[in-house]
């Protein structure tokens, strides 16, 4: 598989290191029972079709990477900087400090 850096161009998968899906999970409240902190430390979604994944570009520009991709034929569609993203929105019934 090739991934297209956006800075350095197409490159060989090898020179990425994957970290997982480009999603936030909700977190628990402190207070959740361990059964919701497992769920959301554990479990994952394991789709097949369309993905968003977070690759890093270790032998390269050490960029991050969001690839979106397709899990049954592995092609790949888009990718993007991840400093091109919308930031997440806040964590709910939190407030940012000043």
């Amino acid at each position: 598989m090739r991934l297209t850096c956006p800075l350095c161009g197409e490159r060989d998968r090898r020179e990425f290191t994957y970290y997982g899906a480009a999603v936030y999970a909700d977190r628990p409240e402190a207070d959740a029972g361990p059964e919701a902190w497992d769920d959301y430390l554990h479990l994952r979604d394991n789709p097949a079709g369309e993905t968003r994944d977070l690759w890093y570009h270790e032998l390269g520009c050490s960029a991050w990477i969001e690839v979106t991709r397709d899990t049954v034929s592995h092609a790949v569609t888009a990718t993007r900087l991840v400093a091109e993203r919308e930031p997440p929105a806040a964590p709910k019934g939190r407030g940012r400090r000043a």
